[in-house]
């Protein structure tokens, strides 16, 4: 099996996996909760985070890795200590779920691989790859019938970004507005433009 491109830092990627044999990674609503707890440790001080979903026996992320600059701005005394072992994201992604799966097994008496490995990455670079792809996030529950409206799944970004409300504690994790992302053309989308976009993909994606 060929290995995967190694996560880079200053790239936009969906993130994604599923449980080892299509078994739930979640069984109970704590579960989501712990997960996004250690995301928040391991993945969300060097990433920004455009939208989410987690599933029963699946996830997806819609992240930007942070560049070494950045991180580092945004760091200070142990943090910063921290960020400075540059630790490859790629192994941050594979430390945040070997984490999960030590807890999933401990509280649920289980032994194994809770993953399928890798875990999945596709680099985004076109700003209608991110638009469908934030919708594809956000439908995912309703395409695979756990709920019959998409809005009703309550383990996603979909209802943050329609409140507008990115305060950690009342959301799983904050969301990133999305960025301007080069088009194919020589025109980038415009700063005036993002707001939009993100009233777009919460909306009903008309």
């Amino acid at each position: 099996m060929t290995s995967p491109t190694a996560v880079q830092y200053g790239i936009r990627y969906h993130i994604f996996s599923r449980g080892n044999n299509r078994e739930n990674i979640f069984v109970e609503e704590r579960d989501y909760h712990h997960f996004m707890e250690l995301y928040l440790l391991h993945v969300f001080p060097y990433s920004d985070t455009y939208a989410y979903c987690l599933l029963r026996n699946h996830f997806h992320f819609f992240v930007r890795i942070k560049k070494k600059v950045e991180i580092l701005e945004g760091s200070s005394g142990e943090t910063k200590k921290e960020a400075t072992a540059w630790i490859p994201p790629g192994q941050r992604i594979g430390n945040f779920l070997n984490a999960y799966a030590k807890s999933i097994n401990f509280a649920y008496h289980r032994t194994g691989s809770l993953f399928q490995h890798p875990f999945r990455r596709i680099p985004v670079s076109h700003p209608e790859q991110a638009i469908s792809l934030v919708r594809y996030i956000h439908q995912n529950p309703q395409h695979h019938g756990f709920v019959k409206d998409f809005r009703d799944w309550p383990f996603s970004s979909h209802h943050i970004l329609q409140s507008g409300n990115n305060d950690v504690s009342s959301a799983a994790i904050p969301i990133t507005p999305i960025d301007p992302i080069g088009r194919r053309s020589e025109s980038p989308i415009k700063n005036s433009d993002l707001h939009m976009l993100g009233i777009l993909v919460a909306g009903d994606f008309i």
